[in-house]
């Protein structure tokens, strides 16, 4: 992933015991995702979105891990980042984590129902949506006061777009089919469809959910404060 830190190279998570997650327990998956620490205590870089899969409850994340120790063994060494220092040294990621990380499983809010409770951890935690629809800040943390409103400098440098709830700069016009069919085909309202990260991401994620689940990311993101931000323009 190129970043304007440097480019990191995501790592190997099959079962492979000497490359891999092999030797891992279940607790020190559990840490790796929510505290972003590996076994031994070193941080990972936060091109591991462990600051969204902080969220995820213990039984979702025991059940990640089965699925991943099902997969054939790879013996794979990870690769190091191309990064200058002190942007490949993860000694200072404890001064990054205590300015842009809060440890926290989402848990379900009693003034909204079921639904949108799903969608709600769907959006923050499985699907780490917030990863490429949030500008970041100059520390590459989250700006928080812009949260889903758009980022021009998604993945590998690709514009993420408004997804609140603006009438003119986000998805304030679609409805919740509309959200729903492009989740399920890739095809907005207009008929475009997506083209890049995106796709991928539905073709090989989205598209496999269940029609109760992709109608609860709908629901949750219709309600949320529209943020005024078209990236659109900005991109130009």
């Amino acid at each position: 992933m190129k970043t304007p830190f440097g480019v990191f190279y995501s790592t190997n998570i099959t079962s492979d015991a000497k490359t891999g997650l092999g030797k891992w327990s279940d607790a020190d998956f559990i840490r790796a995702m929510r505290e972003g620490l590996s076994p031994e205590g070193q941080h990972y870089f936060p091109v591991f979105p462990y600051t969204s899969f902080t969220g995820l409850r213990d039984r979702d994340l025991i059940d990640l891990k089965s699925y991943l120790d099902s997969k054939p063994a790879i013996e794979r060494t990870n690769r190091p980042p191309d990064a200058p220092f002190p942007f490949s040294w993860r000694a200072t990621l404890t001064g990054w984590k205590w300015m842009n990380f809060n440890p926290a499983r989402i848990e379900k809010d009693p003034a909204h129902d079921e639904q949108w409770n799903r969608g709600n951890y769907l959006v923050n935690a499985a699907a780490h949506c917030g990863e490429c629809h949030t500008p970041r800040t100059l520390t590459g943390g989250l700006d928080r006061s812009l949260w889903l409103a758009g980022s021009e400098q998604g993945p590998e440098g690709e514009l993420a777009p408004n997804i609140t709830p603006h009438r003119e700069t986000g998805i304030g016009t679609w409805s919740i089919a509309d959200l729903v069919w492009y989740l399920e085909m890739g095809l907005k309202p207009d008929g475009d469809d997506t083209q890049g990260l995106m796709s991928e991401v539905i073709e090989h994620g989205y598209t496999n959910l269940p029609a109760a689940d992709l109608e609860a990311i709908a629901v949750y993101l219709k309600s949320l404060e529209a943020i005024d931000n078209d990236v659109r323009r900005q991109d130009g």
